[in-house]
């Protein structure tokens, strides 16, 4: 099951929004077969495994990360049929998938045919490797993980506004290869105004090398101030970009950044802002599975406001700024009392170059 662990995670960032699977075929105590879910319409593992193994799989076990899948609402044939045609008389899976449309259901297909079926061999690594599959299928709203690079006394920028770099070179490829495994990735309005950034999940910068899955770049921008010159704004045949503002904005804008091939959500206002909830559930609507938030304090502080983040990720620099003018990741208004402070849980350190990278889960999640 560790191999097939591995093979899953190769699927990182490609097969959304389908899971992350890996399949292993046994035989005589020989691996006959290996395969994984590389791209969403893409084959399944067990298909590729079980092809792999041909008729070595007869009488053998097939170790999956996942249930098989039993259903035809997909672009692909359902895979319990191949599994029992296949011959092997054992199945290992890791975990039930929570899809209402298989849930159990590949399982109970898989012994009605006499197959022996055993759930739960590295249960919890396999629902570590889907975290964000599994959030989707249960809440209908992206996995969501507030990102922030920081000094040590948690300031995000100094009283003039100024960011960049406050984080050293490792820090900022590897947060590079976070953008690279994730759905979509948002910022509001204030920082494409401020920072004017690009949005891409790049590979390195000199020379400069985008990685081979971009995410979708989301701006909440509830006035769309967004000037169309905006580098976020640009090359959309290599990275999509998604605005979403709020009942009211500027018909004529809409349409020019229509015809640059930008996608524009008019949602609901919260406020005097774009409800972020009601992007959440569309984001979810729109198979975005995932959700990296780079945004300023604001932003941050309306997204941990709203419970829609399960996870903070902050890169810490060994640096100080001080003042009570510089930018703190998380803006708004801090509450009266500590026990109203919101609780972490699972807090994980390690070093990243000079830098501390810091997560911890949301009680929320």
């Amino acid at each position: 099951m560790t191999l097939a662990l591995r093979l899953a995670a190769k699927g990182r960032g490609f097969t959304s929004p389908n899971p992350m699977v890996g399949a292993v075929v046994v035989s005589r105590g020989e691996i006959v077969g290996q395969g994984s879910h590389r791209k969403a319409g893409g084959p399944h593992a067990e298909v590729i495994a079980l092809s792999q193994a041909g008729s070595r799989a007869k009488g053998g076990i097939l170790y999956v990360t996942l249930e098989p899948c039993s259903h035809l609402k997909k672009r692909t044939p359902p895979c319990v049929p191949l599994v029992v045609q296949s011959g092997v008389r054992r199945v290992v899976v890791a975990m039930v998938d929570p899809n209402p449309q298989v849930k159990g259901r590949g399982l109970a297909q898989l012994k009605r045919a006499g197959l022996k079926v055993e759930v739960g061999c590295a249960e919890t690594e396999a629902k570590q490797l889907n975290e964000a599959y599994i959030h989707w299928m249960q809440t209908g709203r992206p996995f969501t993980i507030i990102k922030s690079g920081m000094t040590l006394d948690g300031k995000i920028a100094t009283a003039g506004g100024e960011s960049q770099w406050i984080t050293d070179e490792a820090a900022r490829a590897q947060a590079h290869q976070l953008r690279a495994g994730v759905d979509a990735i948002l910022v509001g309005i204030g920082t494409v105004l401020r920072d004017n950034p690009t949005l891409t999940a790049r590979l390195s910068d000199k020379p400069p090398r985008l990685a081979l899955r971009q995410p979708l770049r989301i701006v909440v921008d509830s006035r769309l101030q967004i000037p169309l010159k905006a580098a976020v704004l640009q090359h959309q045949e290599a990275a999509h970009t998604l605005i979403a503002t709020a009942t009211g904005a500027s018909t004529r804008k809409i349409n020019l950044l229509t015809r640059k091939g930008i996608d524009v959500l008019v949602l609901p206002k919260l406020g005097e802002h774009v409800s972020l909830p009601t992007l959440w559930t569309r984001l979810g609507q729109l198979g975005v599975t995932s959700l990296l938030v780079e945004g300023g304090s604001e932003i941050n502080a309306t997204v941990l406001r709203g419970q829609l983040a399960q996870r903070l990720m902050c890169y810490v620099a060994p640096i100080l700024l001080g003042g009570q003018n510089a930018k703190g990741v998380f803006g708004g208004q801090s509450p009266r009392r500590l026990q109203d402070a919101v609780p972490l849980k699972n807090l994980r350190i390690e070093p990243v170059g000079r830098d501390m990278l810091i997560q911890a889960d949301l009680s929320t999640h």
